[in-house]
């Protein structure tokens, strides 16, 4: 899967993320599940579906992220479920769960418009993708291996406050 990016509701980066990795910030898929049982009342499947398709394909969540959401908002009392053929379970919003998105709406509009762009819009170039990873790598292997002196972690500070006051001004 491609790299993408979105903001959780608050504007903090909730990417970038390969396939796996966490693409909502905090409450942001629950919002999102919800806001799509109010537009109908929806199956799991249906659900993970239509995300993937809202993110143009460039990311999927899994089964093991959605049913456990939708469990929450079963008993947040936001969704009820109703039993169909085939163990199939049909979601659908209840006016505790219109209430909760009527509240969080500014928040629901903004994951959904970043969402309209399959991503693309929050997404870094590559270029500065590859260094801030390879930036957090070293910094990863260095403080995993033997312990830092008094110098070592002031020179580290250092050497990346002057990066944060260079990217500031460019």
């Amino acid at each position: 899967m491609k790299d993408i990016e979105l903001l959780d509701p608050r504007g903090a980066p909730a990417g970038p993320r390969r396939g796996g990795g966490r693409v909502f910030g905090h409450g942001g898929l629950r919002l999102v599940l919800l806001r799509l049982i109010a537009d109908r009342p929806r199956h799991g499947y249906e659900l993970i579906k239509a995300i993937e398709e809202r993110l143009g394909g460039s990311y999927s969540p899994s089964p093991g992220v959605i049913y456990p959401t939708l469990t929450l908002l079963e008993e947040l009392g936001h969704v009820t479920v109703s039993a169909e053929g085939g163990g199939r379970k049909l979601h659908t919003v209840t006016d505790a769960g219109l209430e909760h998105l009527q509240a969080h709406r500014d928040e629901v509009e903004a994951l959904l418009a970043r969402m309209a762009d399959g991503g693309r819009g929050a997404a870094r170039p590559a270029p500065v993708e590859r260094a801030v990873h390879n930036l957090r790598q070293a910094l990863h292997m260095r403080l995993a291996g033997p312990p830092l002196d008094t110098a070592q972690v002031h020179a580290i500070a250092d050497l990346l406050d002057e990066a944060a006051r260079r990217i500031e001004r460019l």
